[in-house]
């Protein structure tokens, strides 16, 4: 295995963390470290000795620090091609030495955003010395390794103790760093285009290689950008086997669903649609009414608890064929009863983030639009016949939650605090509300309704009157409201109308 010995190191960063001890462990093995303003202030603070970047280029820093590294003394001596005599050459002729390490992190152009700091201090946050540097020692990987983490300091010193980087090293550095530069730059588009939206960049690692995706043959990976603050990066999986991708999918809807709930809530999802939800008096009755919605179809789903996963919830649970739990914490007794079920994946999580893009594609294009935000204000509810009562209202707005949740077309019924029958994915909304009721039973008597998109006919408020359904929320908007207004007229129901649509396809 060839080593690439180094002698030389150029050190300029933003973040400091564990620079000194890295700095010192470079000198113990003979390097000389060669650095520019705040970092090399840093490192003469400590008693490192360093040689400054003006010294080596015989020019000040000049505008402020926005011009110091930019020089052929510096890139000269990280882009030459050791491997070629023309370029040793040159380096003879002009005195340049070449280094063989570069550490560079950027200026916090992610951190001063988030920070909501004045647009002047957020444009002088973004490095063009840094990623100048990081690009240049990445594209001679042959020849330069690249740090731009502190995480990757103790690997690099125990490479150079062992004689040197190797050229596995150095190409998985570059690799690193062509991404951290490439995130860079996305974060400075975004920044920029955020009013318009006419161009975004994702970058995107993967987090998690999956064993397959929505069937064994198709190939699937977890990804995310290296800062995310998503739920599923950020969950702690306390037993059970790895998640698949239909997992992930299902606890991501089920997860969303519950956090739209009043907490103590439990939702119960199946390929991504609800199969039982209710809001009750304590988390385990809530499971336990969300369970009996539709058994048939909890059988192997996720559950979503709103809040602390007590012990009498686990207790619930635990005879019951479920493929993911997720929440937000558990007590230890309640971890140790399912723990019993070794198979079963537990997710302790914190919130779904703030991130509002939903990203789908279409062949090699992608249709990108602002994640579906459910905010329920019954006060802007326009009833269009009977008003209706507390109880009935308190599940009108149930419903609606729900219905938002499920795929299109969808109908909830909701009875008391608990979804009672769902129909998702109908491609009529009499066929979903007659799957609602099939499932709900005589169960439907005295429920209430709530549909996603408004009813075209008359036909679907009919059927739901005559199976005892009291009321129902829908967004309104179609040509024939009136004849829905009138069969709730006739039938005695509430009907509240929304102005809001919730497709989800």
């Amino acid at each position: 295995m060839t080593r690439v010995p180094v002698a030389r190191a150029l050190i300029s960063v933003s973040d400091k963390r564990g620079l000194t001890p890295f700095a010192a462990s470079l000198v113990d093995l003979g390097v000389e470290i060669v650095s520019s303003g705040g970092t090399a202030d840093h490192l003469e603070a400590a008693g490192i000795n360093v040689v400054r970047v003006e010294d080596v280029t015989g020019a000040p820093e000049m505008l402020g620090g926005r011009v110091k590294t930019l020089h052929p003394r510096i890139h000269g001596g990280i882009l030459a091609d050791l491997g070629k005599a023309d370029h040793r050459s040159s380096l003879m002729d002009f005195g340049i030495q070449p280094f063989q390490l570069v550490v560079v992190n950027l200026y916090p152009f992610e951190e001063a955003v988030a920070s909501g700091k004045p647009r002047a201090e957020i444009i002088e946050n973004i490095d063009i010395g840094g990623p100048t540097l990081i690009r240049a020692a990445a594209k001679n990987h042959a020849w330069v390794a690249v740090v731009v983490s502190p995480d990757r300091y103790h690997e690099t010193v125990d490479a150079l103790a062992r004689g040197g980087t190797t050229a596995a090293d150095r190409e998985n550095l570059a690799r690193e760093a062509f991404y951290r530069t490439a995130a860079y730059d996305a974060a400075i588009v975004n920044w920029l285009e955020r009013t318009t939206g006419d161009r975004i960049v994702l970058p995107l690692m993967r987090r998690e290689a999956l064993r397959y995706g929505e069937n064994p043959h198709q190939l699937a990976g977890l990804y995310a950008a290296e800062d995310t603050s998503g739920w599923s990066a950020r969950s702690d999986q306390i037993q059970g086997k790895d998640m698949s991708f239909n997992n992930y999918a299902d606890a991501e809807a089920a997860w969303r669903l519950v956090n739209d709930l009043p907490q103590g809530s439990v939702a119960i999802l199946k390929h991504m649609n609800a199969c039982g939800v209710a809001h009750a008096n304590s988390v385990a009755e809530s499971f336990e009414r969300a369970w009996a919605c539709d058994p048939l179809s909890a059988f192997g789903g996720v559950v979503a608890v709103g809040g602390e996963l007590d012990a009498a919830t686990a207790r619930a649970i635990s005879p019951n064929f479920i493929e993911v739990v997720i929440a937000e914490s558990i007590t230890a007794e309640a971890a140790a009863l399912l723990g019993q079920k070794r198979n079963l994946r537990v997710l302790i999580s914190p919130q779904p983030s703030d991130f509002d893009l939903d990203v789908r594609t279409i062949d090699d294009a992608f249709l990108i639009q602002k994640r579906d935000a459910v905010v329920v204000d019954a006060s802007t509810w326009d009833a269009k016949a009977r008003v209706p009562s507390p109880s009935e209202q308190a599940d009108l707005e149930l419903a609606w939650i729900i219905a938002a949740h499920t795929k299109s077309n969808a109908v909830v019924l909701v009875k008391d605090g608990a979804a009672i029958g769902i129909g998702a994915g109908d491609q009529s909304r009499v066929g979903a509300a007659e799957r609602a009721l099939a499932k709900a039973g005589e169960r439907a008597r005295g429920s209430v309704c709530g549909s996603d998109a408004f009813f075209p006919f008359r036909d679907g408020p009919d059927a739901l009157a005559e199976a005892g359904v009291t009321a129902i929320v829908e967004p309104g908007g179609s040509i024939r409201d009136d004849d829905v207004v009138a069969s709730a007229v006739e039938h005695d129901m509430a009907l509240m109308f929304t102005g809001e649509r919730h497709f989800r396809h």
